[in-house]
């Protein structure tokens, strides 16, 4: 099996589910190109039974699994940050510790590097469900070339974090992520697309991404309106959108805040989804 010159980023925290985390890892572990390194970020301290998984898949990959603890959690923010910082090799590819990776996406990935050496950062579309992977709730497709980014970047994030790939030292130049909850993964593109790198998505779909009413219980209320609202503030003066295009995610976000979860729930997989 191929080995890549690729680092895996993911964060880790006390509330993960230990059977979601077993599966991201097995996703990672069979991939048909092999990761020279993956790296976990413990966020805080972790359960017993999480530690124990973490502590069995070390004794099993040896010197590709490395593993960072933060004393107290910090955030995903902070963790990421710490763990770009950490990454021994020089492209990184973030992955969620509840997602399910199809077998072939970093090799793919990888390929489209070694073709494009201007390429910064590099996503694909993903497939929601709940429960397991054959519940398909949802298909989220981006935008796919770097003119079409730029433009979907002014208005919404145009990535979906559990899918890129990217080059270290540029994410770093950029000023690494930064703490912002719910948004530390755009507010970082924008910044990155600003500085004048490239970025693309792939039409396949790479990831399988665990959503559902929770996820959407986690994007309404007061909790997420004000933050939101001020995270698409710094967004905009960071990144490359107008103050109208600023102006209508405010309103928009506000909307779907205050609106009942189901409701909620319907709108993402309507209109934001294909």
């Amino acid at each position: 099996m191929q080995t890549i010159a690729v680092s895996v980023l993911m964060s880790i925290y006390i509330k993960e589910k230990p059977e979601y985390f077993i599966q991201a890892m097995e996703s990672t572990i069979v991939q048909t190109a092999q990761p020279e390194e993956i790296l976990l970020v413990k966020d805080g301290p972790l359960t017993d039974e999480l530690d124990g998984i973490i502590q069995t898949y070390q004794e099993k990959l040896g010197n590709q699994l490395t593993v960072i603890s933060l004393e107290k959690n910090q955030g995903l923010g902070i963790a990421l940050a710490i763990g770009v910082e950490k990454c021994r090799n020089s492209l990184i590819a973030r992955m969620d510790t509840d997602d399910i990776m199809v077998k072939k996406r970093l090799e793919i990935q990888y390929q489209e590097f070694l073709k494009n050496n201007d390429l910064t950062i590099l996503g694909s579309n993903i497939i929601e469900f709940e429960g397991t992977p054959d519940n398909e709730l949802a298909r989220k497709s981006m935008p796919e070339s770097d003119e079409q980014v730029r433009k979907f970047s002014t208005r919404r994030n145009p990535f979906n974090h559990m899918t890129v790939m990217f080059k270290k030292q540029a994410v770093i130049e950029a000023g690494n992520y930064l703490p912002l909850p719910g948004f530390e993964d755009y507010y970082l593109w924008v910044r990155l697309l600003k500085r004048g790198n490239q970025g693309q998505n792939l039409p396949e779909y790479l990831v399988y991404a665990r959503t559902g009413l929770d996820m959407y219980n986690r994007r309404g209320g007061l909790k997420y309106l004000l933050p939101g609202i001020e995270a698409r503030r710094k967004i905009y003066q960071d990144g490359l959108g107008s103050l109208g295009d600023f102006l209508t995610v405010s309103v928009f976000h506000t909307v779907i805040c205050i609106m009942p979860n189901k409701l909620r729930g319907l709108i993402y997989k309507r209109m934001l989804r294909k």
